[in-house]
This record gives C-alpha cells, sequence and structure tokens, in this order.
C-alpha cells in the first residue's frame, strides 16, 4: 500500500487484480444490480488510488479498509436512489394535483363560517355555550360541566340536543 500511495502503477496494478473480486462481491451484495455495481466498484478503486496516502496500517488492514469503503459507496449509492425515486414520487404527485380557485374556496370557507355562526345563534345559551366549550376549544363532557357549573348530564343532554339542532340548521343528513 505504501508503494501504492506513492503512485507506483504496478504496485496498484498488483493490488487492483488481488481485491477488484472482493470489492465487486461486496458491492454487489448491497447493489444486486450487476452494471450499478460494477460502476460502484470501479469508484471504489478509483478512489483507493486516489487517497492510498490517506491509508493508516494502525487502524486495520489494507483489505479491510477497501471493502468499509467499499460497502459506504453501495450503501450511497443506495440511499441516492431511494432520495431520486422520492423525489420523483413527489414531482409525479404535484402534476396530479388538480388546479383550483383559490378565491372562490375561500368564499365557500367564508359562507360555510357564517352558516355556522348563524345556526349557532339559533341555540340556547347553555347549548351554545357547551357546543363551544366542547368543540371549538377541545374540553371533555366534564370539564364543560364543571366550566358551566352543570350537572354532567345535562351538559351531555344539551351538547345532544345543540348537535341536532345544529345538523338540522345546516341541512347536513345524519
Amino acid at each position: 500500500m505504501h508503494a501504492v500511495a506513492c503512485g507506483d502503477k504496478d504496485a496498484f496494478a498488483d493490488l487492483y487484480d488481488a481485491i477488484a473480486p472482493s470489492v465487486l462481491g461486496v458491492v454487489r451484495a448491497v447493489l444486486r444490480d450487476v452494471a450499478q455495481s460494477e460502476e460502484v466498484a470501479q469508484d471504489v478503486l478509483v478512489e483507493v488510488w486516489r487517497t492510498a496516502p490517506r491509508y493508516r496500517s494502525d487502524r486495520g488492514s489494507v483489505t479491510n479498509w477497501i471493502l468499509t469503503l467499499a460497502h459506504r459507496r453501495a450503501i450511497d449509492r443506495v440511499r441516492s436512489a431511494e432520495a431520486s425515486a422520492a423525489r420523483d414520487h413527489r414531482a409525479a404527485a404535484l402534476d396530479r394535483t388538480p388546479e383550483y380557485d383559490e378565491v372562490s374556496e375561500e368564499v365557500e370557507l367564508r359562507l360555510e363560517r357564517e352558516q355556522v355562526r348563524r345556526c349557532l345563534r339559533t341555540l340556547t345559551d347553555l347549548q351554545r355555550q357547551s357546543v363551544t366549550l366542547a368543540y371549538y376549544r377541545g374540553l371533555t363532557y366534564r370539564e364543560v360541566a364543571e366550566q358551566l357549573s352543570v350537572p354532567l348530564g345535562t351538559v351531555k343532554t344539551r351538547l345532544r340536543d345543540g348537535l341536532i339542532r345544529l345538523r338540522d340548521c345546516l341541512g347536513v343528513s345524519a
């Protein structure tokens, strides 16, 4: 490896002949695609030639260093392919997103909100308070009862009656 780090092409050719089948095997185990495996294996061996001076014998054998590079490069290729597929999937989903008229949608939402407000005004005070606390503030039946200082059964009845009246007022079919 020292000779390869010094730029000895014959030493690299010997190293290449000895390690290339193992590199291809490691890469192929991860990628499973022959063409991509060959491409990644070639990239790894070029990287070995370029980065040979960085090899440190105190951290492991030459074979382990090269095979670790190969495994990491193969994993990077898989991650890159997955990220690319995810981007393509998101782009395809955006292409299928129907165009909509923001103005008309906003108008519809405002009309619906106004209709709900109008229908809420038709409820009794206890029904309106119960519905508002339960559905707009997210309180439980028990919390609504405590907040309004009325029995739990009364709150449940007022909520049920209020929701039925709202349903009828809004024209929602059950």
